[in-house]
């Protein structure tokens, strides 16, 4: 009778290609949505100067960022990039919330052009949704655009 040597068995070898290529793609995908996610929160705008405020400090809530700007016509308000029509304002307000889980903090970023008439739905918006966290982005007297909450 003969007997095996070990010598002579195959090492069992796992295939690494798979796992590179699904680290790869999850590199990709984190880079590329935390980059939406800073053009999101700094579109273009002319913001306005405050000479006093605190400057926001970081919480553990929800951040949604709308921004207001100048158009011809009027104005534009959009949720990060997103365009929301003034009619779907409170609608859109209550679908982030629910998705905050109630945890919601809204950061108004407005163009010092855009007048009141434009924020004024959005706080009323807010105000009946019970969403009290809301923030303007101003241009501080040291920084050059800061977060200052009134």
């Amino acid at each position: 009778m003969r007997i095996p040597l070990s010598n002579h068995r195959r090492r069992l070898e796992m295939n690494m290609t798979p796992m590179i290529d699904v680290v790869f793609l999850l590199i990709i995908f984190f880079l590329v949505s935390s980059h939406l996610q800073k053009q999101e929160a700094h579109a273009e705008l002319d913001l306005p100067a405050a000479e006093t405020g605190e400057e926001n400090s970081t919480t553990d809530l929800r951040k949604l960022t709308i921004n207001i700007s100048p158009e011809k016509s009027g104005f534009k308000i959009a949720f990060g990039a997103r365009i929301v029509p003034i009619e779907k304002l409170s609608a859109q307000l209550q679908n982030e919330l629910e998705r905050a889980k109630g945890k919601l903090e809204v950061r108004i970023r407005g163009d010092r052009a855009v007048p009141y008439r434009a924020v004024e739905p959005i706080l009323v918006s807010c105000a009946k949704l019970n969403i009290w966290n809301v923030h303007f982005a101003v241009i501080g007297p040291e920084a050059t655009s800061t977060q200052f909450s009134p």
